[in-house]
């Protein structure tokens, strides 16, 4: 990545709340903070992996992104066009060129639809196609590309397994030659046998069609197989971003290197010792002052419970690592 070189997508201090309502009158009686002052740069063509423990953020910030939620407060650029300033119509033609793969590849795939509907529907609602050849022929290319036979076409979701209703996802994802795709933890309810044949995939898809991803999962190796850079997320906020290679290597903050260490290495010489962090996760709707971390931190000073450390770059980095915290390293 160049200092040049302009983001495909720019997040800028986005935040979302969720009103939480009670009382008999349902008024606003606390907010759940999932997303909280985060910004981001992805740029053309690289994958950016997503990381950390369940709730903490990923999914929410990765449909604000795309627009299915809108956020509290923040921007977000595609192609340097603030999607938060637009109506719903306006959004309507970038929709084409942002595309989202679901975790759950059933409940995602309409059941009463057949595999020709489902992967259509992207090309009759923006038009690509002109005539029925034009866009049968463009089905059957997209279900080759992504490893589906002819016959598929005519069959429903229910027919399949769950290594190929995602390939059914991921098909109809790249009907329209998008250029970002939000991948919501697209290999989590799969086998491990399967899960590497759609990591593949998408590889060869990128490599193909110049796809740029936003790779949201909680499997570590997973992510450090796909990503060109990481970014590890913990109660709505970014605490640590690198590139994959450096993250994995020299881990800084110390949720980083607790999620590091509960990797499974079969190489005994390569394993870590095991941190275990005390405590549960704060709820978002009350989240600690400070350091959002600093109740389950094995390091935790006073200064940490005061004061909410910035993501900046570490002094001795070689490349661009920023950490969230007082006493990285």
């Amino acid at each position: 990545m160049t200092e040049m070189q302009k983001p495909l997508v720019d997040i800028k201090n986005v935040v979302k709340r969720f009103p939480v309502k009670g009382g008999v009158f349902g008024r606003e009686i606390a907010a759940v903070q999932a997303v909280s002052d985060v910004s981001l740069q992805i740029f053309q063509g690289e994958t950016l992996g997503l990381v950390g423990e369940s709730g903490c953020g990923k999914s929410t910030l990765g449909r604000c992104i795309i627009q299915l939620l809108r956020p509290t407060d923040g921007n977000i650029f595609f192609k340097q066009e603030d999607l938060t300033r637009l109506s719903s119509r306006q959004l309507r033609p970038i929709r084409r060129h942002m595309q989202m793969i679901f975790q759950d590849p059933f409940s995602s795939l309409n059941p009463r639809m057949t595999v020709e509907e489902i992967v259509g529907e992207p090309l009759d609602i923006h038009k690509i196609c002109q005539t029925r050849g034009e866009r049968r022929q463009k089905i059957l290319e997209l279900l080759e590309f992504c490893g589906l036979r002819k016959e598929s076409m005519s069959r429903f979701p229910h027919e399949f397994s769950g290594g190929q209703r995602q390939r059914i996802s991921i098909a109809r994802a790249i009907a329209v030659k998008p250029d970002f795709i939000v991948c919501d933890e697209p290999v989590s309810a799969l086998d491990v046998s399967i899960q590497s044949q759609i990591i593949n995939l998408m590889q060869d898809l990128q490599k193909e069609f110049g796809l740029t991803y936003l790779f949201i999962a909680h499997d570590l190796k997973v992510v450090e197989h796909i990503s060109t850079r990481v970014a590890v997320m913990y109660l709505g906020k970014i605490v640590e971003l690198a590139e994959s290679e450096e993250l994995y290597q020299r881990p800084q903050h110390p949720y980083t290197k607790a999620l590091m260490s509960a990797i499974p290495q079969v190489d005994i010489d390569k394993r870590q010792k095991r941190v275990v962090l005390g405590g549960d996760v704060p709820s978002p709707m009350n989240p600690p002052k400070g350091c959002h971390f600093h109740p389950r931190c094995p390091i935790a000073q006073e200064k940490c419970k005061q004061i909410a450390p910035e993501l900046s770059q570490i002094a001795d980095a070689g490349s661009k690592h920023l950490v969230s915290c007082h006493f990285p390293g």
